[in-house]
């Protein structure tokens, strides 16, 4: 399938401090409609600041973010962008967190249909139907009337990803979602990311399983000290890396790293 060359969603020149710590230094970035785009690096490097400047939920200190046809520019001394416009931003870029962030107080049903219902206004009957529908699609019809803390780690975070796909995203934003699972537990979800890439959906990912951002992303971007260090097809810069800190890198994960017989037994379920 050719690759739509439209831009789904791009940050231009995105710097963030936090105090006088500097996190982010001009990073650039753009990924197309259809594309899986991965983020790897070292803790601290900047890759989840990065993810949540582009949906707002980090402010840049400056730069630009342009999704949803809405422009947003960020100037030395700028005033923050007014509500409404980000939260036009956020209508079509989701976001799948490494922690859940799933509404303990509600059942799996019940967190899926929260905001199709209350914020884009969509009727309970019509929402609860799509809903059992992606349920199924992430394999947790059986869960629909339990609550997140009588399900795995696993199962909440394939809950937050029915979740995200229920508010019709243009792109969808995941945050380390194996971080906070058990190793046995990272397949499943793996899986499901993995299905979503093949019905062509705009991603962007932070990872540390490598062999997951190989074989996913069309895309890989390596975040250096709040910079990206390198970046381009996923198979190439995996096989062929040409920045020596990109090399050390991926070094550190050898044995049973990027290089070991499809690590996660291919993710497959």
């Amino acid at each position: 399938m050719k690759l739509d060359t439209t831009i789904a969603i791009e940050a231009r020149n995105i710097a963030k401090s936090f105090g006088n710590t500097p996190v982010l230094k001009g990073v650039s970035l753009a990924a197309r409609k259809g594309e899986a785009v991965a983020i790897i690096g070292a803790s601290g490097s900047g890759k989840s600041t990065f993810l949540r400047c582009l949906n707002l939920l980090e402010v840049p200190d400056l730069g630009e973010v342009h999704a949803n046809g809405e422009r947003i520019t960020i100037g030395p001394g700028g005033q923050p962008p007014a509500r409404a416009r980000i939260e036009r931003i956020r209508r079509s870029v989701a976001m799948v967190f490494q922690g859940f962030n799933l509404w303990h107080h509600m059942t799996v049903l019940g967190n899926v249909i929260e905001a199709p219902i209350h914020v884009h206004g969509r009727p309970r009957a019509e929402a609860i139907e799509e809903a059992r529908a992606l349920l199924a699609k992430v394999g947790l019809t059986h869960r629909a009337d339990a609550y997140p803390s009588q399900i795995s780690g696993g199962e909440q975070q394939r809950a937050a990803i029915a979740r995200a796909l229920a508010v019709h995203p243009s792109v969808i934003l995941f945050d380390e979602p194996t971080s906070a699972l058990d190793p046995e537990l990272r397949g499943e979800v793996l899986a499901t990311i993995q299905a979503l890439a093949s019905e062509g959906r705009t991603m962007i990912i932070v990872t540390h399983e490598m062999a997951f951002a190989r074989d996913v992303s069309a895309r890989t971007v390596f975040f250096c000290e709040g910079r990206i260090e390198e970046e381009g097809a996923s198979a190439a810069l995996f096989a062929s890396p040409k920045s020596p800190r990109l090399q050390q890198f991926l070094e550190s994960f050898r044995p049973g790293g990027f290089t070991a017989d499809r690590q996660e037994a291919s993710f497959s379920r």
